[in-house]
């Protein structure tokens, strides 16, 4: 059987030829997708804003119908809720938001809650509350500034791990490229007004390791490159290796859409965000890491004797004993 090949093997795309358009590219949609965030925000999501935690338990046996819940809450009027099982299926979490000034009313938010289990028991009487709480802005604002740091740690713990297996450029250029792909898919939700929840943080981490994925793919072959073509120039070598990782990073790329445009397209509504900021992150990832992470190598001061260790003095001294120097 004939293999499919996407991608020939003896591809020479000049990427590197048009590194300094495509990098003041990537500033431009840096600094405009902060821009973005600055001036439109995130629609943030109940986990970040706050809102009405209600906790119920179905009989013992059944699984929490959670599409007809979600459709039986968006019925009442307060904006897209998050129904999610937790512990056995049985047992459901359901948040809805909270319209703004309601947190001021004294009982307001309860009535609310209580609104929504109503709504539900009137469908299934069986059900049990367990819990009818408010999920306060202070501790929204705690999800937010956990999210916040969970992702700074996330592209610092990559860029020290780059660092250590190749050299310092590496760290840099991978940590410059993370950097690009986590404020241009933040910059998509600040535009589009998707809902931003804790979801998308899952999908933004998500998208930083298929990221570095690549990018290790690519510096991997630069580095094998730099050791076995010494003096070719930079741009040369940089260009071979990302054609020679293109067809592995064409299948890849590939192989996820088949499974991510399906679910875009027909998957449930609550997954639409989650989804898409992945689906999103595979076209940014993989441009970062041809036009952000290898050609900023040569800005860096990447040479051919990057990975040739260094001949200490001790060194020559032991070659001279042996009559090698």
């Amino acid at each position: 059987m004939k293999l499919l090949k996407l991608v020939p093997d003896d591809t020479n795309i000049q990427f590197l030829r048009l590194r300094v358009p495509f990098f003041i590219l990537s500033l431009v949609l840096i600094f405009g997708s902060w821009g973005a965030v600055a001036v439109n925000g995130l629609n943030l999501g109940i986990d970040f804003a706050g809102g009405q935690e209600v906790r119920l338990t179905f009989a013992e046996g059944n699984a929490a119908p959670v599409p007809e819940l979600r459709e039986t809450v968006t019925g009442l009027g307060y904006g897209t809720p998050v129904v999610q099982e937790f512990g056995s299926p049985n047992e459901v979490s359901i948040r809805v938001p909270l319209p703004e000034g309601v947190e001021d009313t004294p009982g307001a938010a309860t009535a609310i809650g209580n609104e929504v289990i109503a709504a539900i028991e009137s469908g299934y009487p069986d059900v049990r509350t367990d819990g009818n709480s408010t999920v306060s802005g202070k501790v929204a604002g705690e999800f937010s500034r956990d999210a916040g740091f969970a992702l700074l740690f996330a592209m610092i713990a990559v860029a020290i791990y780059i660092w250590i297996r190749f050299e310092w450029q590496f760290g840099v250029g991978g940590l410059f490229a993370l950097f690009h792909d986590v404020s241009v898919t933040m910059g998509l939700f600040a535009i589009t007004q998707m809902e931003f929840s804790l979801q998308i943080i899952a999908a933004i981490l998500a998208v930083i390791g298929y990221s570095l994925n690549d990018t290790i793919v690519v510096y991997d072959r630069i580095r094998e490159n730099l050791k076995k073509y010494r003096k070719m120039p930079l741009a040369e070598l940089l260009d071979l290796s990302v054609n020679e990782t293109l067809a592995r990073t064409v299948m890849t790329s590939l192989t996820l859409l088949v499974a991510l445009v399906p679910l875009l397209i027909a998957g449930p509504p609550s997954l639409f965000g989650l989804v898409a900021a992945i689906t999103a992150g595979l076209f940014i990832g993989t441009y970062s890491s041809i036009y952000l992470a290898a050609p900023i190598l040569i800005w860096l001061g990447v040479t051919s004797d990057s990975f040739v260790p260094q001949e200490t003095e001790a060194d020559r001294q032991e070659k001279k004993v042996l009559g090698e120097a």
